[in-house]
């Protein structure tokens, strides 16, 4: 049977991890040492981990990092950020990032949290 997603959201991840599958077992030493880096830094901490999907949202908005920006988009909410907290971020971003973090936050961002909300029901 094939993986079908629901919508472009779902795809986006799923190819994501697909991708990253087949890095992992080509490169497994170097993946698993990514992996335990990137844990280690996404831990509660100081900061929490709601904070740190913020703050890696909004730094994927400004790098414009498709694939990073609806998978943080997908942390904060998976950490129970609001719309409006992630709206706030991506305010933040704009004025740092100017027209282009705004341009992929009105659109990539809107679609996929609304398609991301849509598969929790």
């Amino acid at each position: 049977m094939q993986y079908e997603p629901r919508n472009s959201t779902e795809a986006a991840l799923h190819h994501y991890k697909a991708g990253l599958g087949t890095f992992t077992q080509k490169m497994p030493e170097l993946a698993n040492h990514y992996h335990a880096f990137t844990q280690e830094c996404f831990k509660e901490g100081a900061l929490s981990q709601k904070e740190k999907q913020l703050i890696a949202l909004g730094i994927s908005l400004n790098s414009q990092d498709e694939y990073c920006i609806i998978y943080h988009l997908k942390g904060c909410l998976d950490q129970g950020c609001s719309e409006e907290e992630i709206l706030e971020t991506i305010g933040v971003t704009a004025a740092f990032g100017g027209g282009a973090a705004m341009s992929q936050a009105v659109t990539l961002v809107q679609e996929a949290m609304e398609e991301l909300n849509q598969l929790k029901q």
